[in-house]
């Protein structure tokens, strides 16, 4: 009975609320019709008293007509025998009865009537009516008690905000229209988000409403590939919708982003909310038509704004900034926010004219070059946080970076060590950064491989005639900064060129210009760019091989990166050569095009091997699943641009294992480039993911050393590193068990041959070309590594031993078949002498 009374009471409560509904509803007609015969009545009665000529000739003129009064759905509050009586003296003739016409009330006169009729209370003609509220209205609704838009405690809620507990007294106290309440995610999205997104959405709820502090910004810096678009738009969504206060934190939202992920955005949006949300995307398109757009849509104030979300790129938002800045903004979301890194430039002082006060950065590498960008990115979204550019850089950067060099003393370690707890405990309050480690759980493995190639003795001879120039060693003595820096910036691009290949400098060697005066007698005879040679440049020539091997031998495609268009031509023409099938996304391409080219090369039953792509324009947020192989053929400056670049193919959606190759010239620029992206990098990992300060391999004189070449090197960055593990170039230590490709170079697996290379392709073009001299390379977690070879293995064993037992039931069924045709000449010989000894043997051949 216990366990049956709580369902029972639930079906009673269940009914009695259903009729007190239902009950509610009929009392609710009933007045309106009431209402309706009491006012009517009470008009006629009123003009019948006062006027009563009135009344019969104008009012109701056919209640003395029987013809009429008897199908009239107008009731008169006269009764039937008196209004007879009274048609019957006034109107003795019937026939010759005519309407008279209706005489004019004064104003003072019509006044008093309504008047009359408005002071009149209203008695409900209800017998024995006992109303529940005396005090309520006729027609009003009482409010209903506030609550969350969401259920804050149903299964997976993800709740950003919970109200304090009030106790019964203090909710008495309390009015009813300023008691808060949950703010929860909607579970649309709150279903969806992996453990770590919904982190990063409490952390960025709770920095842009203030809860952390006396700041309403932060800086959402994980790491390519770990979902801060999905966290974004759940964030947005949450505040366009909730508040503590019931109504929606925010009105509109702003999403600065570079011109090639608009179309993104809008298309994430309608991917995640579909139709719940309107956007508004503008990049491009004539200034007439966008300057009316965002008057539009800046001019719209209200709580409930028709299109909530506008997206534009950096380039039109500097350009429209005096629209844009004119009036309030509920929040402001900068993806690729290390845009932001120059304090000076427009596109920075346009976004800090913007009046908000909520502002969310997204950059997957937050510091880039140096400590002064990072500084730029922080005071963007929390001014003051840190003082003033020349306050960081006395206070930390440059403690800091003397505690960096390799030749720091003691006493400079530990001033930095300290200076970087003080900024670390500044930035942790607004800045959240998790590793993409955190991918492991849920992507393919990874192998990344820093390849060293010699470079061709077409190459190394045009390289030293360069160096060895009059014109390149006055300008490295240049005195004027100005232009010895920009004769440095030319002479190194220059030199990555030529570790591309010779065909890149071909146009210089033909004008003679500095450093190319003597190269002419260096290239081979009838030497011509109109036909592509892969052999005189070493990393093409190991590219062709690779590109061959790949495409007989697996069903892979590839994304070949490179910062030069000029390379990108070489790509075609050798895809030409062989006859690869190719796409190519540049600076020249168009937005909207971008998108089907991507969305094409994705495609299964793509014809496309080779997607070629310009780190410039299509390094961030392309999404390039469709490949499982990617070569940066040649390093960046910034080590930022090279992550970006590399994130491309190993994301949310891949299922297969990737590879990732970067081509270096041994002992030339492009390892100097490598060393001071493995410095700047060490530098972030320091700072922003704060790790323990890790090896300090170069000096400032080791990076700045740039024109020189070291022939007799396999790697003048494993030489600078003095590695440990290491005797004569053979690795005689394996790298520490819970390294990955996320360690410190030092940690990785350092090879001089080929033996221990974990992809085939490599190896395999290693023994071909020959011009590979040193390989760096590791894998993604290990553990997770482990168990997802471990489980291959196990497959592979698996399927070996089924193999077996298949072949060797084969076997048996031979020799079964071969028992089968004995017994059976054995019984035709003896058939005639006795037929049991062939029944005996049948029947044990069956057994």
């Amino acid at each position: 009975l216990c366990e049956r009374a709580p369902k029972r009471y639930a079906t009673l409560e269940t009914s009695f609320l259903q009729i007190k509904t239902e009950g509610a509803q009929i009392c609710t007609n009933i007045r309106r019709r009431f209402v309706f015969v009491y006012v009517v009545s009470t008009v006629l009665s009123t003009a019948r008293e006062d006027q009563p000529t009135i009344m019969r000739k104008s009012l109701v003129p056919q209640r003395c007509i029987p013809s009429t009064a008897v199908n009239s759905p107008f009731k008169s509050p006269l009764s039937a025998q008196k209004r007879n009586r009274e048609c019957r003296k006034r109107d003795p003739e019937k026939g010759n009865a005519s309407p008279q016409p209706t005489p004019k009330l004064t104003a003072s006169e019509h006044e008093m009537m309504i008047m009359k009729i408005l002071s009149q209370p209203f008695k409900i003609p209800i017998a024995n009516y006992v109303p529940e509220h005396s005090t309520r209205c006729l027609g009003m609704k009482r409010s209903a008690a506030r609550r969350a838009l969401h259920d804050p405690f149903a299964c997976n809620a993800l709740v950003l905000y919970s109200p304090p507990e009030l106790s019964e007294h203090d909710k008495l106290k309390t009015d009813a229209n300023k008691i808060q309440v949950h703010v929860v995610v909607d579970p649309l999205l709150g279903n969806i988000l992996r453990p770590h997104q919904r982190e990063g959405v409490r952390f960025m709820y709770d920095c842009v409403t203030g809860a952390k502090g006396d700041f309403n910004g932060c800086i959402m810096a994980d790491e390519m590939g770990l979902g801060k678009t999905l966290q974004c738009i759940t964030l947005l969504w949450t505040l366009l919708r909730q508040s503590p206060d019931c109504k929606p934190t925010i009105s509109k939202a702003i999403i600065v982003c570079p011109s090639s992920l608009v179309k993104n955005w809008y298309k994430e949006f309608a991917k995640w909310l579909g139709c719940r949300v309107n956007c508004l995307a503008i990049d491009g398109g004539s200034k007439e038509q966008t300057t009316k757009e965002l008057e539009q849509y800046m001019a719209n104030q209200s709580q409930r704004h028709g299109t909530p979300v506008l997206i534009i790129s950096y380039e039109t938002f500097r350009l429209y900034a005096h629209i844009l800045n004119h009036s309030e903004v509920g929040a402001v979301l900068c993806d690729e926010g290390h845009r932001l890194k120059n304090c000076e430039n427009l596109t920075y002082q346009a976004l800090m004219g913007l009046k908000t006060k909520r502002r969310v950065l997204l950059s997957g590498t937050p510091i880039q070059n140096d400590l002064t960008e990072y500084y730029s990115l922080l005071h963007f979204v929390n001014p003051g946080m840190l003082g003033t550019t020349a306050e960081f850089r006395r206070q930390f950067e440059n403690p800091i970076l003397r505690g960096q060099d390799a030749n720091s003393s003691d006493s400079d370690r530990e001033k930095a060590a300290e200076r970087l707890q003080e900024l670390a405990a500044l930035v942790n309050r607004c800045m959240i950064r998790r590793t993409s480690a955190l991918l492991t759980k849920y992507l393919p493995v990874k192998f990344e491989m820093v390849v060293c190639v010699r470079m061709t003795e077409v190459q190394a001879e045009l390289y030293k005639s360069f160096l060895q120039s009059d014109s390149i060693r006055r300008s490295v003595l240049e005195k004027s900064a100005v232009k010895a820096s920009l004769t440095a910036l030319s002479n190194i691009t220059s030199l990555k060129k030529l570790c591309n290949h010779p065909d890149l400098v071909y146009d210089k060697i033909q004008e003679r210009a500095d450093g190319f005066e003597n190269a002419a007698s260096i290239l081979p005879a009838n030497y011509s760019t109109r036909e592509l040679r892969p052999e005189l440049g070493a990393k093409l020539m190991l590219l062709d091989c690779m590109l061959a091997s790949i495409k007989m031998n697996t069903t892979d495609k590839i994304v070949l990166v490179s910062n030069y268009t000029q390379t990108l031509d070489l790509f075609e023409k050798l895809c030409r050569k062989r006859g690869y099938g190719y796409v190519r996304l540049d600076g020249t391409m168009t937005i909207k095009k971008r998108g089907k080219v991507v969305d094409d090369f994705n495609r299964p039953d793509s014809n496309d091997f080779i997607f070629m792509l310009s780190s410039k324009a299509g390094g961030c947020g392309l999404n390039l699943i469709g490949a499982n192989r990617l070569v940066m053929f040649d390093p960046d400056w910034n080590p930022a641009n090279d992550e970006q670049a590399m994130a491309r193919v190993w994301r949310d959606g891949q299922k297969k294992p990737c590879y990732i190759y970067r081509l270096l010239a041994t002992g030339s620029i492009e390892e100097k480039i490598f060393q001071r992206q493995t410095h700047k990098k060490a530098l972030s990992t320091t700072v922003v993911d704060n790790h323990e300060d890790g090896e300090r391999h170069f000096t400032q004189d080791d990076l700045k050393d740039l024109f020189k070449l070291d022939e007799g090197t396999l790697s003048d960055t494993h030489d600078i590193f003095k590695c440990k593990r290491c005797m004569n170039n053979v690795q005689t230590r394996l790298p520490p068990e819970d390294s990955d490709c996320m360690s410190d170079l030092v940690h990785w697996y350092h090879c001089a041959n080929n033996k221990g290379i974990p992809d085939d392709i490599l190896s395999k073009s290693w023994d071909i070309t020959r011009c590979i001299s040193f390989v760096f390379h590791h894998r993604s977690n290990s553990a997770v590594v482990e168990q997802q070879l471990a489980e291959q293995k196990r497959q592979q064993a698996l399927a070996a031993k089924q193999e077996k037992e298949e072949e060797e039931k084969n076997v048996t069924d031979e020799d079964t078949d071969k028992e089968n045709r004995g017994y059976d000449s054995c019984g035709e010989e003896d058939e005639e002498d006795d037929g049991n000894d062939d029944d005996e043997k049948d029947e044990d051949f069956v057994l």
